[in-house]
């Protein structure tokens, strides 16, 4: 197998493949052996059909089923020689094929070289959590007043299921403390990330932020759905929506190819949860200072 890359822009590159000899030969024969066991040739039982009446008939079946299965072997092989790091289903074009040779063009999106540097020891200044009394009287009293209650004691708390007003008191701090632990966390993670991402340019490739837009698009629309919007309304706002969805696409689409970036230096592994361990291990590599 013969391969060319030509590299188009940072995130596009052309793959010229080439394959002859017994590869190619081999892929006939397997195919011809394949639809000769099941051929309905007239005057011949199933399977018993002579080679030249096979041709006759069967060529041009036998040159589709060959592409198919030869040319997505053919260009993951060459794409794994390559070293590519392929993002997007590829353009495949020019594509030739006789009995003994292939050949093909092939346009991938790659991922771009990112110069992620000093992504450890990022200094993060955090905020130490905790929960005063005023603010669990104001989370109680708004309990109480959604209820329409006239009286806050034991009797209201146990209508919400806990023996007192005491452990209502300990549950509703517990949520609050919760609540504002998990926003420190994302100002924290959000700081950290633009803290590594300053300075950093590069294209973003196009297929992946079409993706990632049309997915959130998708969500949006789910969303409005179920807030009872009808169909052809939601289908009015698209645009709108759209305007809104592509900057934030855009920027999620960038700091995951950081954290890709980041997870291929540290060895962790490329899958659904790499960007939460990424981040696990970008937070206990950073200066932690109380804020």
């Amino acid at each position: 197998m013969k391969t060319e890359v030509k590299k188009l822009d940072s995130t596009k590159c052309e793959i010229n493949v080439a394959v002859s000899g017994e590869q190619v030969k081999n892929k006939f024969e397997e195919v011809f052996s394949q639809i000769a066991k099941e051929a309905k040739v007239p005057g011949f039982r199933p399977g018993k059909a002579p080679r030249d009446v096979l041709e006759k008939h069967y060529a041009a079946a036998v040159h589709e089923q060959v592409l198919k299965e030869l040319v997505p072997d053919v260009y993951n092989r060459a794409i794994e020689a390559e070293k590519l790091d392929v993002i997007e289903l590829p353009q495949i074009t020019d594509v030739k094929l006789d009995r003994a040779s292939l050949s093909f063009k092939a346009v991938v999106e790659v991922t771009p070289e990112i110069a992620v540097k000093n992504y450890k020891n990022q200094k993060i200044n955090f905020k130490t959590v905790s929960v005063s009394s005023d603010e669990i009287k104001r989370q109680i009293d708004s309990v109480k007043e959604s209820r329409k209650a006239q009286v806050l004691d034991d009797k209201f708390s146990r209508s919400l299921g806990y023996p007192n007003l005491a452990e209502l008191e300990k549950a509703v701090e517990r949520q609050i403390f919760m609540s504002k632990e998990n926003q420190e966390r994302s100002r924290i993670e959000n700081e950290l990330i633009e803290g590594i991402m300053k300075g950093l340019e590069f294209k973003l490739p196009q297929g992946l932020v079409d993706r990632q837009t049309q997915d959130m698009l998708r969500q949006s629309k789910i969303d409005l759905a179920m807030k009872g919007l009808p169909r052809d309304k939601i289908d009015e706002q698209e645009k709108l929506l759209l305007q809104g969805i592509e900057p934030e696409a855009k920027k999620q689409v960038k700091v995951y190819l950081v954290l890709s970036q980041i997870a291929k230096k540290e060895n962790i592994p490329i899958d659904d949860h790499m960007p939460r361990r990424v981040m696990e291990f970008l937070l206990s590599q950073a200066d932690w200072q109380v804020g």
